[in-house]
């Protein structure tokens, strides 16, 4: 059977190119970046190069990029350094961010007495600028404000400039997740307002288990992991450094084929929208699809029936890939967090299609004609 894989928002396929550059750091390049012979040099010699390159993409000094496990480990790294180094006591957020900022700041608010707050949301799922404003001017504490660029599950992007200098007037300190947007957009940190931002290079087309994060340089924190001196001592253990080698790559040749990418990829997610509105009665649509919305995420309301109940089963048992939200929690039978705090229809299904350079249209038809068939 063909598999057809439409949830590349959760994870995509490493591309030739990256793997061609990580394979010599899993065999004869394995030297510890730690050590000062020269299988170790070449290994630091690869992470720093590597930095370099992220940071020229990104517009950022290299000393501001620090490489760890992915997009979880920099968001909680971001909220602790923010409680513990930068005087924050009150956290904002929003109820529809990924799971590791929510649990990371109810932890915080729970065992460590941190004033919690949620911004308001628009019905297009947007945050409601207003009441961001409201809670930063009401706030007697230093606020970390932490809002994702782009929804996971919707796809709705922030305005990530206009959050940011919110919170410069206000002194706060703002973290945006771009997991969804880095290697999908482009960067220029050194004229962006955030002190905080990450990446996980799986969501473009490099390898699992590696990320960044981004750290003002006006910024100062501890470590959030202790034990040695790696990353200018601000990440103990051993670096990934095939992985780091990777990220690096995936990056380079993400922001290469950009512009070919994204419209080509927005093109599939326009012409599924239209098909299905065509072919299936009642179907809806997730978040800002017409507005300001991540080009790789299409989220489909189907109606609530017997069939559509078992969708995702079915989907998969054909060979078919596709999310009923975040696949972070998708082993999970809890529904989406997401589409709760947005759309409240008991009578509605939610699937996430999420879409990559490697579909085509074809496999959109045949989609479509085996959820007429299931639906």
């Amino acid at each position: 059977m063909k598999r057809i894989y439409f949830d590349n928002a959760a994870t995509t396929a490493l591309d030739k190119e990256v793997l061609d550059v990580m394979l010599p750091y899993l065999t004869e390049k394995f030297g510890n970046p730690s050590s000062i012979y020269s299988y170790g040099r070449e290994s630091r010699l690869a992470i720093e190069n590597a930095r370099k390159s992220v940071a020229k993409i990104l517009n950022a000094h290299p000393g501001e990029i620090f490489f760890t496990s992915g997009g979880t480990e920099s968001t909680n790294t971001t909220v602790s350094a923010a409680i513990h180094n930068l005087g924050c006591r009150h956290i904002i957020s929003s109820e529809i961010e990924h799971h590791a900022t929510l649990h990371s700041v109810e932890h915080a608010h729970s065992k460590e007495k941190i004033k919690l707050s949620n911004v308001r949301l628009l019905s297009n799922g947007h945050v409601d600028m207003e009441h961001l404003r409201e809670l930063l001017a009401n706030s007697p504490e230093r606020c970390l404000v932490s809002l994702m660029h782009a929804n996971n599950e919707i796809g709705n992007l922030l305005d990530m400039h206009a959050v940011g200098n919110l919170c410069k007037e206000f002194d706060a300190i703002f973290h945006s997740d771009t997991v969804q947007t880095v290697g999908h957009y482009p960067f220029d940190l050194r004229n962006t307002p955030v002190h905080f931002i990450n990446g996980s290079s799986h969501k473009f087309n490099g390898p699992k288990g590696v990320g960044i994060l981004y750290v003002n340089e006006n910024v100062k924190i501890s470590p959030f992991i202790h034990g040695g001196s790696q990353e200018r001592n601000m990440r103990a253990g051993t670096e990934n450094v095939y992985g780091i080698v990777g990220f690096a790559k995936a990056l380079e040749l993400a922001t290469t084929h950009m512009d070919e990418h994204s419209k080509y990829i927005n093109d599939l997610r326009m012409y599924m929208m239209d098909e299905l509105k065509k072919q299936i009665p009642d179907v809806g649509y997730n978040g800002d699809l017409y507005g300001r919305s991540l080009y790789t995420v299409l989220n489909v309301s189907f109606p609530k029936t017997e069939k559509s109940e078992m969708l995702l089963f079915n989907l998969d048992i054909n060979g078919i890939c596709a999310s009923g939200g975040s696949a972070c929690t998708s082993g999970a039978d809890a529904g989406s967090h997401v589409i709760r705090a947005i759309n409240s229809d008991p009578n509605k299904i939610a699937v996430r299609f999420s879409f990559g350079k490697d579909n085509t249209k074809e496999e959109i038809d045949m989609v479509i004609a085996k959820l007429k068939e299931i639906i």
